[in-house]
């Protein structure tokens, strides 16, 4: 019987991922759509955090509240155009990547105004500058964080509980970024990874056994 060893902690990935307003009791909901297909409408809060996590289901969500009235307040619609809020969570130190520090504003927010058919990924470029993207159009950094990497795959993930729904993490202030860039993002799929690697295995354990049934 072919026994494949499971690691004393699952890998995980580090990633920026797409939330939008929505979830359970007014919160953050995982977006079901990457930002380049998401079209927000006037008054919609889009939310983008890096962090390590196994995949969506204990994704770190973006620690500030989505809350429209307060991240736009004062900023009227105009003719033509939708306001957006934006949030971007830098996360902490245990998310860096090795030799890098997030940013000294951890949390930055903003309201843009754009184009009413414009897409979320519209709307983030159009508050944080410079964005990184890979050869697969996946959203790798974000005001020029990190400087490199994009996804890859870490040996556990780190303790982000002081990062969860409810709690503030320390050093977070709110600003608002300048203007920017374009294009879309995505998390990378642990679910996928992990059913490859369940396939292989399979693969593998069929080869076995039909070489022992041939001896």
């Amino acid at each position: 019987m072919l026994l494949a060893a499971a690691p004393a902690q699952a890998a995980g990935y580090r990633y920026w991922s797409f939330w939008e307003a929505g979830g359970k009791d007014g919160g953050w909901a995982y977006a079901t759509q990457g930002p380049a297909t998401s079209r927000p409408a006037d008054g919609d809060v889009i939310g983008f955090r890096f962090a390590v996590s196994n995949d969506s289901a204990d994704a770190s969500q973006p620690s500030a509240a989505p809350a429209f009235a307060t991240i736009c307040d004062g900023v009227k619609k105009e003719d033509g155009s939708k306001r957006v809020a934006v949030v971007i969570d830098f996360g902490g130190p245990l998310d860096a990547p090795p030799g890098e520090t997030p940013p000294a504003k951890v949390l930055q927010v903003g309201c843009p105004q754009v184009r009413e058919d414009a897409t979320a990924a519209e709307a983030l470029a159009a508050v944080a500058k410079p964005l990184r993207y890979d050869t697969n159009a996946m959203l790798c950094g974000i005001a020029g964080y990190p400087a490199k990497g994009c996804g890859e795959q870490v040996a556990a993930p780190p303790d982000t509980s002081a990062s969860k729904p409810g709690a503030t993490p320390s050093g977070t202030q709110a600003g608002t970024p300048a203007a920017a860039a374009p294009e879309h993002s995505g998390g990378p799929s642990f679910g996928l990874v992990a059913g490859g690697a369940a396939v292989l295995l399979l693969g593998i354990a069929g080869v076995w056994q039909a070489r022992r049934r041939r001896g």
